[in-house]
């Protein structure tokens, strides 16, 4: 796929307005979300969410930080440097990717060589223990690299789970997902179809303002 590079880093006002509107890969799970009768909770709020972002300009996150998420924010580049020196590959910083005809995009952690992306995690203590004990990538972090692999049409994604508190053998987990061990055509009529339903509801409301002026 040929994305557009929207914005050359992250985390700044400008990478966040570049999301508003747009199904993230943060998001994906959410908008994957599914009961057995109806709409389920957390995909009706993305939606909402989205149509508020696209009715106001302005992004609807808070941005609260819990000190737990800002320590994973303050140790993304030891884990970034931390891949680098187990691997050997050179990670590449990038900022907001766009989809050329969707509103969605990704920001990926790090581009690798040619044709991989990397996904860093620096969780708590327990969940990095979690995550090393269980030896795949957790649901909510698999939607997210599917739509990452999609946006970018990277072969391969490696995420990565990291804590410096561990003895030095247990402080990089890297588990690589291939673009082949996740059906990417199913996951592109979904996000087509949440994004019809976005528009539809824009749509509407849209029409609600149109019928108050007049």
């Amino acid at each position: 796929m040929s994305y557009t590079v929207v914005t050359p880093d992250q985390r700044t006002d400008a990478w966040r307005q570049a999301r508003c509107g747009r199904l993230t890969a943060s998001r994906a799970c959410d908008m994957l979300a599914t009961i057995k009768s109806g709409e389920a909770a957390a995909r009706r709020d993305l939606r909402l969410q989205l149509v508020v972002e696209r009715l106001t300009g302005q992004p609807q996150d808070d941005g609260f930080t819990t000190k737990d998420m800002q320590r994973g924010l303050d140790k993304e580049a030891d884990a970034v440097a931390a891949y680098e020196a187990l691997t050997g590959a050179l990670v590449r910083p990038v900022g907001f990717l766009a989809h050329p005809e969707l509103q969605a995009g990704c920001s990926p952690d790090g581009l690798i060589g040619a044709d991989g992306i990397l996904e860093v995690k620096c969780p708590k203590a327990a969940t990095h223990l979690s995550y090393l004990k269980a030896r795949a990538v957790p649901k909510d972090y698999l939607a997210q690299i599917q739509h990452a692999l999609w946006i970018t049409g990277a072969a391969w994604c490696d995420f990565v789970s990291f804590d410096d508190r561990f003895p030095p053998a247990l402080q990089v987990l890297v588990i690589r997902v291939k673009q082949t061990d996740v059906d990417l055509t199913a996951y592109e009529l979904a996000v087509r179809l949440f994004l019809t339903d976005v528009d539809r509801e824009y749509a509407a409301v849209a029409q609600l303002a149109d019928l108050a002026v007049a």
